[in-house]
């Protein structure tokens, strides 16, 4: 039954989140008040559906509904993640795409009909997968109703079934593009603007981002149109929101016309859950399948992002940095001449394999060794365990982490340890070494690949070794992550409810968007639109304003200056818990740092933040938590001082001089923090002092002079 009042008001908010994976689709419902989840829903990926995975998407939102007694006026936002942009370009399941490039002036138009003229991209090794193209220019002394219909017709003639619309420049003025994304719409085929998907200059780019997301616009519209049709009949009335690759979400009509920033929604769900859900402010979150682990980075309480790759080709949508390993749960070994030789990346899934560990002990009678091919074109090494009966069976990375105990009753992954045992003692014989020893040697082998790819990460975005702690979700969590802890020497910890932790993050994800401008030495009016530009684009996605928060980023090396907007929509998303006290703050902090609790001291604090440090030798780090329990910041050698608005900028001018770290020949700046009110503001990555202060500024001017702030500068060492 529904929670109502004697008027029939309901008094429960819920927010539901579903998250569409390879096997299965999951919805959950989270209270809105006190974050419990509340319903659960799991059905298998509607694949083969006429209605492709939106089928499974209302299957799974139902099932949830009806079976934990949730009444659809309940439900005040619904999300889901999607796998149809990214699985429609790994299938080469896209439509055929005509470009018209449009310019005025003769370099320019050279400029149209070389980088713009873009040729087929490849979506796959073999070549066979392909967004095929098709291209005709308008110079735009020609530009008129008639040109542009007679090249669409032409384009369609030709079997194209949606168009890019890419000017010169076009960033600077979009007429052209949207007069030919409207004649196109009015002759029934759709269209993509190039400069509606990205301000940035760079006309190969930014028209191959067009051309794959004019691709599968024709299949996620009518994805978007069935998925919205089924909620509205399901009677949901609130938004319908997609999960985008960059950890927000956006409104249906949004996805409508930009799917292509719903790729690596799934991946981005679970990073989402684990910085709202789990509190995470800095780590590396390993979402752990059967057949690959996405390993992404949240540091400073934002996940990393990065710019798509399709076909090997850099894009120009942002998406989190998430980097795959062909290694997880269901990963079989090849092995042979006394040694492990690999792990992964085939699964026993697609061998079509059961596990040994979720084979019961007297089924395992008397096994030995097999090499075999899985699948043709594999290695002929790779291993399976044969019984007297003549069944075979997978040893997988489960197997190894049963048999030797990481994983526990309980756990999602726990299966017969007694079969893993004697499964891996045939193992160990083959190789000549116990089956302790084999165990042990494939969980290595898999934690090498894993650890690889953290390196990388971790040189990448700069993250303080000190600071680095694995976190995971994913059914395959407990196989691969206290191994890979333990050899890395780092604190570990695995999702509550983590194989929904991506359905946990669809239903907390926030409005997100990102603009993005090259600006040579960007003016604080500068600043101050793009600013305009980025809250107003959150805003038609669905966040109410006074949600809203920016953060600019400067990049002087490649002159590109980024807003990044988050928001909420009706109902806030940061009231994850209630409020915590100084006491439990400490021990929050100090748990984070390793340290014990008498080692830890309160350095300044306001309304909404305590910023906790401790000595380290001659340094002081510090964690910055909020009175949610959220560990916002942490830095490893750090200051922070109170001040008021009037008194940051010459507060923060004293710290930047203080944190200055000289390294040969080279001068590191630090990053600066800036705690206003309930929000912290990131000055990260900033070449110059100036830039420092106008930035401040662009915070500052709508504040009162004697507000309370906080200022906290951390050296960069690295």
């Amino acid at each position: 039954m529904a929670n109502l009042d004697n008027n029939n008001e309901i008094k429960r908010k819920v927010r539901v989140g579903i998250d569409v994976g390879g096997t299965n689709t999951k919805a959950v419902a989270i209270d809105n008040s006190t974050y419990q989840i509340i319903g659960v829903g799991i059905v298998p990926t509607s694949h083969t559906h006429e209605l492709g995975v939106s089928a499974g998407v209302i299957e799974s939102f139902k099932k949830c509904l009806d079976e934990n007694g949730i009444d659809p006026k309940e439900v005040v936002f619904i999300a889901h993640s999607t796998t149809q942009a990214t699985n429609a370009l790994l299938e080469g399941d896209v439509a055929k795409v005509g470009i018209i490039g449009t310019a005025s002036g003769l370099l320019p138009g050279a400029l149209s009909k070389i980088q713009g003229n873009i040729k087929d991209i490849v979506l796959d090794k073999s070549g066979k997968r392909r967004i095929r193209t098709a291209y005709r220019y308008i110079d735009k002394k020609n530009f008129n109703n008639e040109s542009v219909t007679e090249a669409v017709n032409s384009l369609r003639n030709e079997g194209c079934s949606v168009i890019a619309a890419s000017k010169t420049f076009g960033v600077d003025n979009i007429s052209e593009e949207l007069q030919i994304q409207e004649i196109a719409r009015s002759l029934g085929i759709e269209a993509t603007c190039a400069s509606e998907i990205s301000k940035l200059y760079g006309l190969t780019r930014r028209t191959r981002t067009a051309v794959i997301n004019s691709s599968i616009l024709p299949k996620m519209i009518d994805t978007a149109n069935s998925t919205e049709d089924a909620v509205r009949k399901a009677g949901i009335t609130a938004p319908l929101m997609i999960m985008r690759g960059d950890g927000g979400v956006m409104d249906i009509g949004e996805m409508r016309k930009r799917p292509v920033l719903t790729m690596l929604s799934g991946p981005a769900a679970s990073t989402v859950g684990a910085l709202m859900y789990l509190k995470v402010s800095n780590g590396i979150f390993f979402e752990v399948g059967g057949t690959s682990t996405d390993i992404g980075v949240i540091k400073n309480g934002r996940p990393m992002i990065d710019y798509a790759v399709v076909g090997g080709q850099r894009t120009m949508v942002n998406s989190m940095d998430v980097h795959t390993g062909g290694v997880a749960g269901g990963s079989m070994i090849r092995a042979g001449g006394g040694n492990i030789i690999h792990v992964g990346p085939r699964s026993c899934h697609i061998a079509n394999l059961s596990y040994v560990a979720f084979t019961e002990p007297e089924k395992i009678s008397n096994p030995r060794v097999v090499q075999i091919t899985p699948i043709e074109g594999d290695p002929s090494d790779y291993i399976a365990i044969e019984t007297d009966d003549g069944s075979r069976y997978a040893l997988t990375t489960t197997c190894a982490a049963n048999a030797l105990g990481y994983v526990k009753e309980g756990d999602y992954s726990y299966g017969y340890p007694e079969s893993c045992k004697k499964a891996f003692d045939a193992l160990g014989k083959f190789l000549g070494m116990t089956g302790e020893e084999a165990a042990l040697k494939v969980l290595d082998n898999a934690a090498a690949t894993c650890i690889e790819i953290i390196e990388e990460l971790a040189d990448k975005h700069k993250i303080e070794r000190s600071q680095i702690s694995l976190v995971g979700g994913g059914g395959g969590a407990k196989v691969l992550l206290p191994r890979t802890a333990e050899i890395l020497g780092l604190q570990y910890q695995i999702a509550d409810q983590a194989e929904i932790i991506s359905s946990i993050g669809v239903a907390l994800a926030m409005v997100r968007d990102t603009i993005e401008r090259v600006i040579p030495n960007p003016t604080q009016e500068d600043i101050l639109k793009l600013r305009q530009e980025a809250t107003d684009s959150v805003i038609q996605s669905g966040a109410t304003p006074d949600s809203v928060e920016i953060q600019i980023e400067i990049d002087t090396q490649s002159q590109k200056v980024r807003a990044i907007a988050t928001g909420s929509t009706e109902i806030a998303t940061q009231d994850l818990s209630t409020l915590i006290d100084e006491a439990q703050a400490k021990r929050l902090c100090a748990e984070s740092m390793g340290a014990d609790e008498k080692d830890v001291y309160l350095v300044v604090k306001n309304d909404y933040y305590w910023v906790f440090g401790r000595k380290v030798e001659d340094k002081q780090e510090i964690r910055i938590i909020n009175t949610k329990g959220f560990i916002q910041r942490q830095r490893e050698n750090a200051l922070a001082i109170t001040t008021t608005i009037a008194g940051v900028r010459s507060t923060a001018t004293r710290l930047w001089n203080e944190c200055l770290t000289y390294k040969s020949d080279i001068i590191l700046n630090p990053d600066i923090y800036l705690a206003i009110g309930a929000k912290i503001v990131d000055f990260e990555g900033l070449q110059t002092l100036d830039q420092l202060t106008m930035l401040m500024d662009s915070e500052l001017m709508i504040r009162a002079s004697n507000e309370e702030a906080i200022v906290i500068a951390a050296k960069n060492d690295m």
